[in-house]
């Protein structure tokens, strides 16, 4: 009788734990304005998916698609990685976040690819589909066609970065089988989906896909933010030879999507030990759509309760509120789901500290403009773009200099929809523009301080209202003093 005790004492613990995990699965979800989709990538089992064939705006998940047909065209021989293209004024006329080459420059499909993936550059998206399609319109009809092919019932495109468009749909569904076919079918092009950082000269920009360096095993896909859709992330992870895709819709920052795909992933990697407790979903392909239309976001998330406007990496805005998307909740009784689904072992760390945490160190991939080089001629490739660089900046800081310290001061690439308010001499530097610059955190250094005031005059030198031409400003009268204003950047409206 005694020696049964410790196998009853067992038996009885982990009945209990069972129970606990089955209660917590079976347990009715909270409304939330997410979709959520995990499934294994070699069978397309579906581990979870709550609102998963809602259709949605895809924002700059779009460019999965466009790498996609692009990859496609390469690997068909119609065209090839070194392949040189042209930016047009169309492309160059694309919302930020982009590179901003002017008309007429040339690069090559790897480069622009991987500008596109890294940067979420919109202007080479259109480069790409110009390339491949001869239009946008044309690219948008492959990129359909390819949709169809692959089973993507619920999802249209109208262009190939993802920028507000009638008729730009997807779902979390869809998002997962294009996920899913893009590993199948460019096993050789993987590459370009999970790129740590790149370098252009001398700046460098980072993955905005903060799993990336962070997660263990994370090795793709893709962000997208714009107002309408919230914060886009397709994520995926290898762990022990067995990959898993995670798709977040809709969460109200950059890190609270990473945060989400993390919990995801973790748990789907946790539930080998209790897979019998868990009623089949079937495959991501047999999930039934939603026919409604998507949710449009823009209040929630570039509204005036914002603490300042949305971009796609919004971290102070977390800092300031808290949590991501009431994550501070969802980890804890999410990781407490995990200990138990995990066979009773801990988890290694939060999903949200995990996210907070330094990216592992890499060595940032070289883009460059003109043609494919190597060697001697790689390195002036980038010196050359670095001088550029360098040429394009005295313009705006002698544009400074060149006016009084008291006028209000914004370089012209900073941000089109800043605020006219007025600013004193101490003015803050102008609040860092939302949507327009939505993947771009890293590389953006337009939003610098005025030139301080040389003498001491100037502290009773006070800001005016600018003139439409701000150069114009010197014959104002000096006015009361006021206190220093911060202006109200508005929200763009591009991914």
């Amino acid at each position: 009788m005694h020696a049964l005790r410790p196998l009853l004492r067992k038996s009885l613990f982990n009945l209990f734990a069972a129970t606990l995990a089955c209660a917590a699965l079976l347990a009715p979800r909270a409304a939330s304005a997410e979709a959520l989709l995990l499934i294994e990538a070699d069978s397309g089992k579906v581990l979870q998916a709550d609102n998963a064939t809602v259709p949605w705006y895809p924002a700059s998940v779009t460019k999965i698609m466009t790498a996609y047909v692009t990859l496609k065209a390469v690997k068909d021989g119609r065209l090839t990685l070194d392949t040189l293209l042209t930016v047009s004024p169309t492309a160059a006329s694309q919302s930020p976040s982009k590179m901003g080459f002017r008309p007429g420059t040339q690069l090559t499909v790897d480069n622009a690819l991987k500008m596109m993936m890294v940067k979420s550059a919109n202007d080479m998206a259109v480069v790409l589909a110009e390339g491949v399609g001869g239009s946008i319109d044309g690219f948008s009809a492959m990129m359909n066609d390819t949709a169809r092919k692959l089973g993507m019932t619920q999802t249209s495109y109208v262009n190939p970065n993802g920028l507000p468009a009638d008729g730009q749909i997807t779902s979390a569904r869809d998002l997962g089988i294009l996920a899913r076919s893009f590993l199948r079918d460019l096993p050789e092009y993987e590459y370009f989906v999970h790129i740590p950082a790149i370098r252009f000269g001398k700046r460098v920009t980072g993955n905005f896909n903060k799993l990336i360096g962070r997660y263990p095993g994370a090795d793709g896909f893709k962000t997208g933010f714009i107002c309408a859709s919230g914060y886009n992330l397709v994520a995926s992870a290898t762990r022990n030879g067995r990959r898993l895709i995670a798709v977040v819709l809709g969460s109200n920052s950059g890190t609270a999507r990473a945060v989400k795909a993390a919990q995801l992933l973790e748990r789907g990697f946790s539930q080998d030990n209790l897979t019998w407790l868990r009623p089949s979903l079937g495959t991501v392909e047999n999930l039934v759509p939603v026919d409604a239309s998507p949710p449009n976001l823009r209040d929630e998330m570039c509204g005036p309760h914002r603490k300042r406007p949305a971009s796609d990496d919004d971290d102070a805005l977390i800092a300031a509120n808290g949590s991501p998307s009431g994550s501070a909740s969802a980890t804890g009784g999410e990781a407490q789901m995990t200990f138990f689904t995990a066979g009773l072992q801990p988890p290694l760390m939060k999903a949200s500290e995990l996210m907070a945490s330094a990216p592992a160190a890499a060595e940032p991939v070289l883009v460059y403009t003109g043609p494919t080089r190597t060697g001697t001629a790689l390195i002036a490739a980038v010196a050359a773009d670095a001088d550029q660089q360098a040429a394009s900046k005295p313009r705006g800081k002698k544009s400074r200099v060149a006016k009084k310290p008291d006028a209000a001061d914004k370089p012209k690439d900073a941000g089109k929809d800043a605020s006219k308010d007025t600013k004193t001499a101490a003015v803050k530097p102008a609040a860092k523009p939302a949507e327009a610059k939505n993947d771009g955190k890293n590389d953006s250094k337009t939003a610098t301080k005025p030139a301080a005031p040389k003498h001491a005059a100037a502290k009773h030198e006070t800001a005016t209202k600018p003139a439409e031409k701000p150069a114009a400003s010197g014959d104002q009268k000096p006015a009361k003093p006021k206190a220093a204003t911060k202006p109200a950047a508005k929200p763009a409206n591009n991914s």
